[in-house]
């Protein structure tokens, strides 16, 4: 396997590991949260909790996928892409149940999340090599 589909394979359980943590830790710490869930009934700070959750978790997939395959941007855009491949159709199937805002931060912020923890943890550093901060600045 190479580094960057070691990464990306990592990366991905990653996020499926932190969100699972977070959902079970909100779940425990949040007793009116975990009586709306099954019907999906969530209030505005059970919607940011839930945000939150997801960002942490995509930032830490973008994180480990950056460690594994450090100058990889392919594997860090293939890790986000892979996320909001995945979450497409699920969030079309629960479409009714949050509002548009949820669906468009979780799903936009996927891929720009990703890509951007994995090149804060690569230094900077591109697949060329060339520094992010030297370009722009």
């Amino acid at each position: 396997m190479t580094k960057g589909i070691l990464g990306v394979v990592a990366g991905l359980a990653v996020w499926v590991a932190l969100v699972s943590i977070g959902g079970l830790m909100i779940r425990l710490s949040w007793p009116a949260y975990a009586r709306v869930e099954a019907a999906m009934a969530f209030t505005l700070p059970m919607l940011i909790a839930r945000l939150s959750i997801s960002a942490v978790a995509t930032l830490g997939a973008g994180l480990v996928t950056a460690v594994i395959a450090p100058r990889s941007m392919r594997a860090l855009l293939m890790t986000g892409a892979l996320l909001l491949a995945a979450f497409i159709p699920v969030h079309i199937g629960l479409w009714d149940k949050f509002p548009v805002w949820y669906h468009l931060t979780f799903l936009l912020s996927l891929v720009p999340l990703t890509y951007l923890s994995g090149t804060v943890a690569a230094g900077g550093r591109t697949v060329a090599g060339e520094s992010v901060r030297r370009a722009t600045g």
